[in-house]
């Protein structure tokens, strides 16, 4: 997933105007930000982060988001420099269609046992040891992943390689795994469209999108034991369980909080640290100032996690090293 501005546009729209492309988590700027600038047009496009970070590297974009923070090797193939900026956290959940089956629950044994091709109906002894007064079908569990090159992805099997050495030896953490089991569905909508049209399914996909198409998802056993649903509490306790370090990437993978859902994750903003070209370095630098203040307000009803403070104030300070170019001045 990212974000862009889009250079051949500038010169599409009245002067004056500055336009931003999104292209990954799109509604904490689009809804907000582009209805206080008006002189900012804001233009979303859904791909995956692998499409999105190589956008960054060949600078057909002027800055993206990412649930995968983009690694030293591709950063180095930026010769401007690249300033990754956590701005907002979501969880990732794993919805499902059973007719009549609320309040699921699966243990780190049966999610994994699901993703690795081990389990494969819904009446498997692993599900329905933590789901006692459920009734389960007896068939088979349509698993629906993703078919692109995915931040989600990579943060969902970063998860599954740290709870289970089988998952991590194969198919192990990637944006694009080698998938033992499952139908391939591309993006967050494929995915969904994939479980919603066949019964029996089961995916992954971002909080945000399934509490917007109003999906039922399962609760999740954690580190500590305890089954926890993805709210903004749980999110923020995962959170809560890790330090921002210095170059601001760091993992959640499996907090150890007895109320912390077990998987979440930062999202990044990748910004170039010099910008050539004065109105959209500004816009930029408005939009960061947005999104670090009154938008992180919107992060909820959205269905993201709002920054900690102490790492809001982090990432004020980060943006101070991203510059206008000598020659723009």
């Amino acid at each position: 997933m990212l974000f862009g501005l889009r250079r051949r546009w500038i010169t599409q729209i009245p002067r004056g105007k500055r336009t931003v492309a999104c292209l990954g988590r799109p509604k904490l700027i689009k809804l907000g930000y582009s209805a206080a600038q008006k002189h900012v047009q804001i233009d979303y496009q859904s791909v995956g982060s692998g499409s999105g970070v190589k956008s960054v590297i060949d600078k057909t974009v002027d800055f993206g988001a990412s649930d995968a923070a983009m690694k030293p090797e591709d950063i180095a193939k930026v010769d401007v420099g690249v300033q990754l900026l956590p701005m907002t956290a979501g969880a990732i959940v794993l919805p499902y269609n059973l007719e009549g089956v609320k309040g699921l629950k699966l243990s780190r044994k049966a999610y994994v046992g699901i993703f690795l091709g081990h389990i494969k109906k819904w009446n498997d002894a692993a599900i329905t040891a933590t789901n006692p007064g459920l009734t389960l079908p007896d068939k088979p569990i349509n698993v629906v992943v993703r078919a692109d090159s995915s931040g989600t992805t990579f943060v969902f099997t970063k998860h599954l390689s740290t709870i289970s050495p089988e998952f991590a030896q194969n198919p192990g953490t990637q944006n694009m795994p080698n998938w033992p089991v499952g139908t391939r569905s591309k993006g967050n909508e494929g995915v969904t469209a994939g479980i919603m049209s066949t019964p029996g399914s089961l995916g992954y996909i971002e909080y945000g999108y399934a509490k917007s198409q109003n999906l039922s998802f399962a609760i999740l056993e954690n580190k500590s034991g305890n089954f926890v649903e993805a709210t903004m509490a749980s999110g923020q306790a995962a959170l809560a369980s890790v330090q921002m370090p210095d170059d601001l990437v760091v993992w959640p993978s499996d907090p150890e909080a007895k109320d912390a859902y077990p998987i979440v994750t930062y999202t990044w903003l990748l910004c170039y640290k010099q910008y050539s070209d004065k109105a959209k370095y500004e816009a930029l630098q408005g939009l960061l100032k947005y999104c670090l203040t009154d938008g992180q307000k919107e992060a909820e009803a959205l269905g993201y996690i709002p920054l900690p403070a102490a790492v809001a104030e982090k990432v004020r300070v980060a943006t101070q090293n991203i510059k206008l170019a000598p020659s723009a001045r």
